[in-house]
């Protein structure tokens, strides 16, 4: 086996462990494999193991790799999700090219993705991003005005709303880690109480993913435990 295919038997068992550690079905917990900075070749090699969702956060970077795998490998199904921030102009490839976006958080992004997701193509699943640790430097919507932006996201055609996204304040305390993601589990379940049906919570990284787990996470993005170290400078 490869490298990368180790690795992704190795995080399917941890994902698994930490399910049945906090009493949860591990078929509810979806594996998200971050390759952004990864090359086409490292894409291939993953879906090779059975990988078949992908995140990226750079959208040309993505675009290209897209392109290069369908070329190398067509006989590959993949599912694209895009989790990095959205600028305005960007939106209509990623409505053209994604099946999800996991970080939308301004009304007039989630706009233009409908206005530009083709009538041809299922409705793009959308998630919330939520800055539910109050970061000036991190994108997503508080969490006091995620109710009302899902309703409106609601009312868009083209658009499915799943669930709510996060990335918590990047801390080493496991505690500090639950207790983010108890938050965003608790939105979760309030927005529902108000009639909003919401399946997905897109939450947990390669360092906070038992913390994830234990509080209810329904998709964790997991990167460099898969592929390895990025090196950005490339």
């Amino acid at each position: 086996m490869s490298l990368i295919s180790d690795n992704l038997q190795a995080v399917r068992a941890d994902i698994h462990a930490s399910a049945i550690a906090a009493g949860r079905d591990p078929q509810h917990i979806q594996l998200l494999a971050v390759s952004k900075t990864f090359g086409a070749d490292a894409v291939i090699e993953a879906a090779t193991a059975g990988q078949r969702c992908f995140g990226e956060n750079y959208l040309q970077e993505a675009l290209d790799k897209i392109q290069q795998v369908q070329a190398q490998a067509p006989q590959l199904v993949l599912e694209w999700h895009f989790i990095g921030p959205i600028q305005s102009n960007k939106t209509r490839p990623i409505a053209e090219n994604f099946a999800w976006v996991h970080s939308v958080d301004r009304l007039k992004i989630a706009q233009r993705l409908s206005e530009q997701r083709p009538a041809s193509l299922p409705p793009l699943n959308i998630c919330l991003q939520v800055n539910i640790s109050g970061e000036e430097s991190k994108s997503g919507v508080l969490p006091g005005e995620a109710l009302a932006m899902a309703q409106q996201i609601l009312a868009l055609p083209g658009l499915k709303l799943r669930g709510l996204m996060a990335v918590p304040e990047a801390t080493d305390d496991l505690q500090q880690q639950r207790l983010a993601f108890r938050q965003m589990q608790q939105l979760s379940m309030q927005m529902q109480a108000a009639g909003i049906a919401l399946d997905t919570l897109s939450m947990g990284m390669s360092s906070d993913l038992h913390a994830a787990i234990a509080e209810g996470t329904t998709m964790v993005r997991i990167g460099t435990a898969i592929f390895g170290n990025r090196n950005y400078a490339k």
